[in-house]
C-alpha cells in the first residue's frame, strides 16, 4: 500500500514550487518522515533534502437548505512539504 495519496496541486503550492523547488503530497496519517522521503525518492527518481509535515484536522461544516440545516464534517488529513535539492524537479502532468 502506497504512503502517498496524491500530491497538491493548489494555486498556493505551485507559487511555492516555482519560488522554492517545494512539492506538496498528501499522505497517510500514520506515515513517518523517513517513509515519505524513500516513497518520493523511488517513485518520482529525485533527491529529496527535506521533509515538513502538518496534520489537518476535520472541520465541521453546515448549510441552509430546502429541507432544512444540514450538518457534516470535512475530512481529516496529513499534508507533506517535500523540498528537492537543487536541479531535481516533479513533473505531475507528463504522464496526462
Amino acid at each position: 500500500m502506497s504512503i502517498i495519496i496524491k500530491p497538491l496541486v493548489t494555486e498556493k503550492m505551485t507559487s511555492i514550487t516555482e519560488k522554492q523547488n517545494k512539492f506538496g503530497f498528501v499522505v497517510r496519517p500514520n506515515a513517518n518522515k523517513i517513509e515519505i522521503k524513500k516513497e518520493i525518492e523511488a517513485r518520482y527518481n529525485v533527491t529529496v533534502t527535506d521533509v515538513n509535515t502538518m496534520v489537518y484536522a476535520g472541520k465541521n461544516k453546515s448549510r441552509y437548505t430546502k429541507a432544512g440545516l444540514i450538518k457534516g464534517r470535512t475530512n481529516a488529513f496529513k499534508k507533506a512539504i517535500v523540498t528537492l535539492k537543487e536541479g531535481d524537479s516533479i513533473d505531475f502532468y507528463s504522464n496526462i
